[in-house]
Parts: C-alpha cells; sequence; structure tokens
C-alpha cells in the first residue's frame, strides 16, 4: 500500500519493501535472549536507490550481508556495501540502514530491552517445571524482535528455523516436526535442541510475527467435514485437556460461521489456538479457560481478526479502528450479542479518548492511546451505518464485497469509504446515497465529545433481568430482600450487564458490599470478567471503610497472589491498578514495583503510566 508515511515507522518501505523474510533463530533460555539471523528479500520500487532502512529498537547487530557480500560499519573503506545505526529515537528506535534487493542480517535481542518479549521462570507458569517465552509484536515492537520494516503497510511471506531445548511455535504453520507427533520430536524436554521450522504462505504484517517456547503439548479439534483447514489447541500438559474442553465445540463452528458470513474461505490453512501463561497484555491472543465455555467470545473475536485485521489491515495506527471496529461489529453479528455488553467501557474510555481516527505525530506511541474506543465506538460507527442504510440484510451485501476487494491489503479509512459510497453507487441507487451522505462522518471519526454522535439503542431483552437487580441493589437500605436465587438463569455476560448498570448509580453502602460479593459468588469467582466488574463496583467510592479492604484484594487477584496465575492481560490489569491507585496511591505503585517483572513490558509501560510512575510519550487523541 502506497500513499503517506507511518508516523511509526523510520523505514523507507515505499522505496523498497520486504517481500520474503526468512529467520534462523537459536532460543537461549538462560541469557533470556533470541541468537540468529534474517534474510530480506525486497522489491525495489524507485531507480537509483541507495539504501533500505530498517526500523530496529534493542537489538545488536553482529554482521551484515548484501547480496552475499559481507559488510562493515560505515566509514571502512574494503566492503562494497556498508551499513549503519542511526540515533535511537525514545519511541521509534533506531533505523539500521544496508543497500540492494538481498539483505542478511545476524543479530541477537536484549534483555530487557526488547519490548516484544516476556521470558518467565518456571516459578511464572502453571506447570512450574520449565521457562516460558512468548511475544507481543503490536503495534510497534515487532523491531525490537527482529530488524524489519515495523509497518502494517508491509506484509510479507516468511519462513523459520526455531532451534530450542523447550517446543516453539511461530505464527505460521508448523513444516517438522509434525504437530500431532511425539512432543518435541521425542528428544527430552528442557534438555535436547530440536530445530522446529515454520512456513507462512499468506503475506502478513510485522506486528503478527510470534513466537512461544515452552513446555507445550497439542491437542486437536475435530475436523470439520468438506473443510480445508485443521484447527487445534496448544497449552501446557496439565491444562490442554481443560482447554480442549473449553474450545473445541466453538472454535471450528464458529470460523465455519465466519466464513459464510463474509462469503470467504478462511485462507490461513491452520487455525490453532494457543493458552500462554496470563501476563499475556492483550485478551485476543491468551483465551481463558474458566471451564463453562462461558469466554468464547474472546476466540470469536480472533476469528474475526482472521479476515478484519489479519486479511484486511489497517495502513497504519491512525486507522487502528478498521482492524477492531470491524471485529467487533461483526463478532457481535456471529454472537448475536447486543452492543450493550460492551456500552459501559466505551463511555468510561470518551472520558479520555475520542478520536476514531487518530493523526499520530510522527514519532508518537500509539500505546499511549490504547483504549476501547477503536472497538466499540468503530462498531457501533458500523452498526449506525448499517442501520441508515436500511438494516443487515442490506449492509451484510456489501460487507462481502468489501472483504472481497481487499482482502490481503493494508488500507486507510478513506479507502474504506470510497469503497463504500461506490458499492452503492453501483448496487443501491439515490436514495442509498443520500443515506450515506447524511451520516455525519467527521464526528464519527474525528468527534471529541464524550457520547457517541448519535444516540444508540441496543436490544435490552437480555438485559432487562440484569437491570432490574442493579435497581434493586441501587434502591435497597438493608440487603435482606436478596438471595443466591437472583441470577439463576443469568448467564456470564449478563451478570456482567449488571455489575456495569451498578456502576452507573451512586456508590452502593458500604454494608452492602460484602452480601453482594458473597451471596453471588462474586468474591471468588472464577471468571476473570466477572470479578473484574465485582472489585470495580466494590472501589467505586475510593473513600469507603471497605475501600482498602477491597483494594487489597484487588491487588492479590491481579498480581496472583491467590492463585499464582498474575492477571496481566490489560483489560484487567490496568482497571485494578487504577481503582487501587484511587484509593491509595502508595500501595498501588509499592505492589506494582513488588510484581512488576510478571507483567509484560507492553503492559509495563502503560500501568506505569496509569499510576504516574512515568508519564506518556504525549498523545494527540
Amino acid at each position: 500500500m502506497m500513499g503517506t508515511q507511518d508516523p511509526t515507522s523510520q523505514s523507507n518501505y515505499h522505496q523498497i519493501s520486504t517481500k520474503h523474510f526468512s529467520l534462523n533463530w537459536s532460543i537461549d533460555f538462560h541469557e533470556k535472549v533470541i541468537k540468529g539471523s534474517i534474510a530480506h528479500d525486497l522489491t525495489v520500487h524507485e531507480s537509483d536507490l541507495k539504501q533500505v532502512i530498517f526500523d530496529t529498537w534493542d537489538v545488536v547487530i553482529k554482521r551484515v550481508h548484501v547480496e552475499g557480500q559481507s559488510c562493515d560499519a560505515r566509514g571502512a573503506q574494503t566492503f562494497l556495501f556498508d551499513y549503519s545505526l542511526g540515533e535511537k529515537h525514545e519511541v521509534m528506535g533506531f533505523c539500521a540502514a544496508g543497500s540492494s534487493v538481498k539483505v542478511t542480517i545476524e543479530y541477537n535481542t536484549t534483555e530487557p530491552g526488547s519490548k516484544a518479549l516476556q521470558w518467565l521462570d518456571k516459578a511464572q507458569t502453571h506447570g512450574k517445571t520449565h521457562p516460558f517465552l512468548f511475544s507481543q509484536c503490536q503495534p510497534i515492537y515487532a523491531r525490537s524482535l527482529l530488524p524489519c520494516q515495523d509497518t502494517p503497510s508491509v506484509k510479507a511471506t516468511y519462513e523459520a528455523k526455531i532451534t530450542s531445548v523447550l517446543p516453539a511455535l511461530m505464527s505460521a504453520i508448523r513444516v517438522s516436526p509434525p504437530a500431532a507427533g511425539p512432543v518435541h520430536d521425542g528428544k527430552v524436554v528442557g534438555q535436547d535442541e530440536v530445530t522446529y521450522v515454520y512456513n507462512q504462505p499468506v503475506p502478513i504484517p510485522s506486528y503478527l510475527i510470534a513466537i512461544a517456547s515452552g513446555n507445550l503439548c497439542y491437542r486437536a479439534f475435530e475436523k470439520l467435514e468438506g473443510k480445508d483447514w485443521t484447527s487445534g489447541v496448544w497449552a501446557e500438559p496439565d491444562l490442554v485437556n481443560d482447554a480442549w474442553y473449553e474450545f473445541k465445540e466453538d472454535t471450528t463452528r464458529f470460523l465455519a460461521a465466519e466464513e459464510e458470513l463474509v462469503g470467504m474461505s478462511y485462507h490461513f490453512g491452520v487455525y490453532d489456538l494457543l493458552v500462554l501463561p496470563p501476563s499475556f497484555p492483550y485478551g485476543g491472543m491468551v483465551p481463558l479457560i474458566t471451564g463453562d465455555r462461558t469466554l468464547v467470545d474472546v476466540v470469536v473475536h480472533e476469528i474475526t481478526h482472521s479476515y478484519f485485521g489479519n486479511g484486511i489491515t489497517h495502513a497504519d495506527a491512525s486507522h487502528f479502528w478498521l482492524n477492531e471496529g470491524w471485529t467487533t461489529y461483526i463478532e457481535r453479528l456471529l454472537q448475536d450479542f447486543s452492543f450493550l455488553i460492551g456500552s459501559k467501557s466505551l463511555y468510561d474510555d470518551l472520558q479520555k479518548y475520542q478520536k476514531l481516527q487518530i493523526d499520530f505525530e510522527r514519532g508518537e506511541n500509539p500505546d499511549d492511546a490504547y483504549s476501547g474506543v477503536p472497538y466499540e465506538k468503530g462498531a457501533n460507527f458500523l452498526l449506525h451505518i448499517e442501520r441508515t442504510l436500511g438494516g443487515v440484510d442490506v449492509f451484510l451485501p456489501y460487507v462481502k464485497d468489501y472483504v472481497k476487494r481487499f482482502m490481503g491489503e493494508s488500507i486507510t479509512t478513506d479507502m474504506w469509504k470510497d469503497h463504500l459510497f461506490a458499492y452503492y453507487t453501483q448496487f443501491g441507487g439515490g436514495d442509498k446515497l443520500e443515506a450515506l451522505k447524511s451520516i455525519d462522518w467527521d464526528a464519527w471519526l474525528f468527534g471529541t465529545g464524550v457520547t457517541l454522535p448519535v444516540p444508540m439503542e441496543y436490544d435490552m431483552t437480555l438485559a432487562q433481568q440484569s437491570y432490574t437487580l442493579a435497581e434493586r441493589w441501587s434502591k435497597a437500605k438493608d440487603t435482606s430482600e436478596f438471595n443466591a436465587n437472583d441470577i439463576i438463569g443469568m448467564d456470564a455476560n449478563q451478570i456482567v450487564v449488571f455489575l456495569e448498570r451498578l456502576q452507573s448509580f451512586d456508590p452502593l453502602p458500604v454494608e452492602h458490599i460484602d452480601p453482594l460479593g458473597y451471596l453471588y459468588g462474586l468474591v471468588n469467582s472464577p471468571n476473570a470478567e466477572i470479578r473484574l466488574r465485582f472489585y470495580q463496583v466494590a472501589l467505586l467510592d475510593p473513600k469507603s471503610a471497605k475501600s482498602e479492604q477491597y483494594a487489597t484484594a484487588a491487588l492479590n487477584w491481579v498480581v496472583g497472589g491467590e492463585d499464582g496465575m498474575v492477571k496481566g492481560r490489560m483489560k484487567f490489569c490496568r482497571p485494578i491498578f487504577r481503582a487501587v491507585f484511587a484509593v491509595n496511591r502508595v500501595m498501588a505503585q509499592t505492589t506494582y514495583q513488588e510484581h512488576k517483572s510478571s507483567f509484560h513490558p507492553i503492559a509495563r509501560d502503560l500501568i506505569e503510566q496509569d499510576i504516574e510512575l512515568t508519564k506518556a510519550h504525549g498523545n494527540n487523541v
């Protein structure tokens, strides 16, 4: 995708871009680094090009080869090619310059310099027998894993050879040893080295490059008749059967439903789930095992990303809402979820972040503007367009055309909007065009209000019981009228809506908090979505007599003091640290500092801003 420069990348991808790359890595758990090389095959877009520029962040460059010839640092006179490492930018890192069309870079990552990687000691894993490594490159951290053109505007295929003493996975198709074969190719896990070979034949952006290595084994889901793709789950040995049970019914069913909805077959070949240790910062990539299959929406969200995000990709961080807004909208269609589910988090986030399309300045970190707005405001925007055009039956044919037109591309908001108008010009007629023109596009995309541009009405059918119960609690003078039967028949989402509705009223009397938590089993619920909302209710008044008690309990839950499992998903840990910070800033900061190493580097950066240990790099949201 050619156009304006991605403000978060220093690479010259408009002039020359990677089409394919090859990785040859060795994982060193002792030194906590990845060592090896990346070989870029590049396509030149401009004549007389003198250099190629890659994004890097705290990687150690050992040697560079261009078209098979070794390079030396700039200034050496004995080599035909040279390379240099530019001045480091506090957000974007270094830029490494070389030349020609095939560039191989020998390097290693650094610890703790690599923001993409988290290394866990064996005590931080579920089985507590072996260490664990996993990555998270979104939005701009692939550059700390490998020198690359770290922008979603560049998509490339790749192949990889990963040598490790523990089973290694990548965001690609396993070539060898076979996934369904003996664990670690029959060798001794944690002792013998095995080389794992992967191939990714579908071009992907750099933020989708992923690696994990630990004591992992695989269990396949039943293959659906007539489907070319396979699916299964990877997890630690003592979790894999529970994980298989949690996701075996819904994963393949919803992937098949997604294919039908968007009118295109799944094209990545394999759809496997990986159950990571709970310190992973983003929920979509780490399915949660609750035992009751209530959090399948996490999996459905990621399935939908196969088309909206991984398939059709935002050109740069300014258009991130195209990934998440579309994914959330389609996820709700697939599960017949009311948009009420995300309304509480949306209006919370709108108090600070408002713009759907953010004009990031050069060098600005998109993580500083991370919120639920791209998800929920984006999805509501699409819902508004759907309703304005005449309903889902009118809009779904466009969705299929959108997927067909842009699959495999990186696009901007204007490209999507132009396609939308062009489609309804051809197939909708004058009334549909007038309907589209009636939408206040600037208010939705660039508006800064703390409410949506248009009041949205949602299906309240499933919420009525939740709302009624919340209103009873808000008006009750004592708790004698309540009992455990109040929530019989309510699923996890309805309980979440109940607790979120409670937060819209004045804080509950302090003597109501304990009965609320214990009557309904909220205070020890294994469902993290429910537990988070309960603590938010309990801490709604930071000055109450119970606030210190529940602040302590909430922190203990987040840092894993209760079950040994840190709640590193930012959806959970950030709100808890913010709520506790309002109660007792010293408690929040001290507890975080004691458990800092348990959180992923990305989560650390944002938590530290939340509890005022560091300042944001600045934002324009």
